[in-house]
């Protein structure tokens, strides 16, 4: 049994070198997590931590949508309390995981656009424009994904993208979709990661996530839910639970847990 730890993905088809980012992201959270902090806190600095590599496809290492000048980005976070807060399509802002964050304060639970950036803007993030580890490149993985258990039996998600490539401006994947790219309940946490439409018309995170609570173990589920997709789509979940962990995938998927028993 699981008494309370983080999983951390950077995205399907990161290449498994980049590990070493998650394992930085899940070393950051379980401090966190071993200090008595809560999992959607622990979670959502993971996050920040692969937004700001720049090697991932979130944050700073965002790419261009099909127009080579604007980039746009979504986030999202859940936790088994009931907290849960979105944005979409946001620009300058160096993490949106503190913004989705940031909106489970508000009355509203998703902020899109302009509107989220202008939220931002009163909070206090300065505008960032600084992705140029990634301008110009194709994305090498999709969204990023961290879930958590923390010691009241808590379970959180958080999960950022840059989009995939190449996209029209203003399209949005899974990942600010609740139960397509992100779930939280009482029975465990799932991010996914890959082609956001395909996770969207199977809402792949409910999926995995209902195997778990009916009983399925959080590995068995994951590549349950991993094996609903035709060969060729690339897609990707890790999931944590009381009972167990795991991270599938179809081909490469840098990831990294750190689980205290």
């Amino acid at each position: 049994m699981i008494s309370y730890g983080v999983v951390a993905h950077g995205g399907a088809g990161s290449p498994m070198e980049l590990s070493d980012g998650c394992r930085a992201a899940c070393e950051s959270a379980i401090r966190m997590l071993d200090a008595g902090e809560g999992s959607l806190d622990a979670a959502v600095e993971a996050a920040r931590i692969l937004e700001d590599d720049g090697r991932f496809n979130a944050g700073t290492g965002s790419v261009l949508r099909i127009d080579g000048r604007t980039i746009e980005m979504d986030a999202a976070v859940m936790d088994s309390a009931g907290k849960i807060g979105v944005v979409i399509n946001v620009r300058e802002v160096k993490n949106p995981v503190l913004l989705a964050r940031a909106v489970t304060g508000t009355p509203h639970v998703a902020l899109a656009g302009r509107g989220a950036e202008v939220f931002a803007r009163q909070l206090g993030f300065a505008p960032f424009r600084d992705f140029s580890m990634r301008v110009g490149r194709r994305a090498p993985s999709d969204t990023i994904g961290v879930v958590a258990l923390d010691k009241k039996g808590v379970f959180a998600v958080a999960s950022s993208t840059g989009g995939a490539s190449p996209m029209m401006v203003g399209r949005v994947g899974d990942t600010p979709m609740p139960g397509c790219g992100f779930y939280a309940g009482a029975r465990g946490a799932v991010a996914v990661t890959g082609l956001g439409e395909e996770s969207i018309r199977k809402m792949l995170a409910r999926a995995v996530y209902d195997m778990i609570a009916d009983g399925t173990g959080a590995r068995e589920a994951c590549e349950k839910g991993v094996g609903m997709f035709a060969p060729g789509i690339r897609m990707g979940a890790i999931a944590i639970s009381r009972r167990d962990w795991a991270a599938a995938a179809k081909d490469a998927m840098a990831h990294w847990s750190i689980i205290r028993e």
